[in-house]
């Protein structure tokens, strides 16, 4: 529990800049930081944006507390979810002579495979290379992204459409708001069964221990005989899987297109959440509740103040810049003891 406290820092650091930026450059500072704290519990549409941010955090989130727990770092969660994203946008936007429940099922599930093969190309480069898992799935993400936004720009290039987002899904796949005018819907309720789903798995199955094994002492695991291949190859699958999912739930519940750079900070902040809940999927839920709590009020203050710069994205910046820095002082520490 007292880890769990500490890993809070982060998020208090954030909560105090947030604090300082109002202070320092809103036009009404008082009523900033009213917003701040109370914004979101005043309004309809910032209630369900909250929730519906923080849905999208507990997914992603727990993916990347699955393979951080199988002590595999995936930093491809931008791209993974826009990949997702993508797939999702392209099917539900086709016209198909099958059955619309059909056509759902199909994007869905070639949505969450993107995902997987996305994520198991770096378990393969581990597997068959002893490559850094961190480093190639941040690789791949990086190379994903360019390579989407030429494909859609390509698209609809052809037909003279927009060149920034794909066509609109057909409205019969668009997720009811359950919260309107919010975009608040099901998937919600989704993100928080995913989380309870994978705590079971680590803490209740064989597969899920072995796992939690690998993370925590993985010579151990070797030793005792633990396949590397299964750890690597499923715990970022998981991850990966679950990305796409993000990305899936982003176009069919909150934008009903694919558009360029809607994924824009869905995965780093999917790692911060999975960091600072110490990568237990259940510590997942008030994590990313706290976060799309402080992501929401900063993204209305901003709007409502009329600041020229995104505070959102400094307060992420911020947020990762304080999770690493107890990271990095422990590999010094650790690199000045073997000397």
């Amino acid at each position: 529990m007292k880890k769990f406290f500490l890993s809070l820092l982060p998020f208090i650091f954030g909560t105090a800049i947030c604090i300082l930026i109002v202070i320092l450059f809103a036009s009404r500072p008082s009523e900033s930081l009213r917003i701040l704290f109370t914004g979101n519990f005043t309004s309809t549409y910032y209630f369900g944006s909250m929730l519906n941010t923080a849905s999208f955090l507990m997914i992603a989130g727990a993916g990347a507390a699955f393979s951080i727990r199988g002590g595999n770092m995936n930093l491809g969660g931008e791209g993974q979810v826009y990949l997702g994203g993508f797939i999702a946008g392209l099917v539900l936007s086709s016209s198909w002579t099958v059955p619309p429940f059909i056509q759902f099922c199909t994007a869905l599930l070639l949505c969450v495979a993107s995902g997987i093969v996305a994520a198991s190309v770096s378990a393969l480069l581990k597997e068959m290379r002893n490559a850094e898992v961190l480093l190639t799935s941040f690789l791949l993400s990086a190379a994903l992204i360019p390579i989407i936004d030429s494909l859609i720009t390509a698209i609809n290039g052809k037909s003279g459409q927009n060149l920034l987002a794909l066509p609109y899904i057909n409205e019969g796949f668009c997720m009811k708001a359950i919260l309107p005018p919010s975009s608040l819907n099901m998937s919600f309720f989704i993100a928080v069964f995913i989380c309870i789903i994978l705590a079971l798995i680590l803490e209740k199955t064989s597969s899920g221990r072995k796992i939690a094994i690998w993370g925590k002492a993985p010579l151990f695991a070797q030793y005792s005989g633990y396949s590397s291949k299964a750890n690597s190859f499923f715990s970022l699958a998981v991850s990966g899987g679950l990305h796409a999912l993000t990305g899936f739930f982003a176009v069919c519940g909150t934008y009903f297109t694919c558009h360029k750079g809607f994924y824009a900070g869905m995965g780093w902040n999917a790692l911060s959440t999975a960091l600072i809940a110490q990568s237990n999927p259940l510590l997942v839920i008030p994590v990313s509740l706290a976060l799309a709590w402080l992501y929401t009020s900063a993204d209305r203050i901003g709007l409502t103040q009329g600041f020229a710069f995104d505070i959102s994205a400094i307060l992420q910046g911020f947020i990762l810049f304080a999770i690493s820095v107890p990271v990095v002082i422990s590999s010094v520490k650790k690199s000045g003891g073997k000397k």
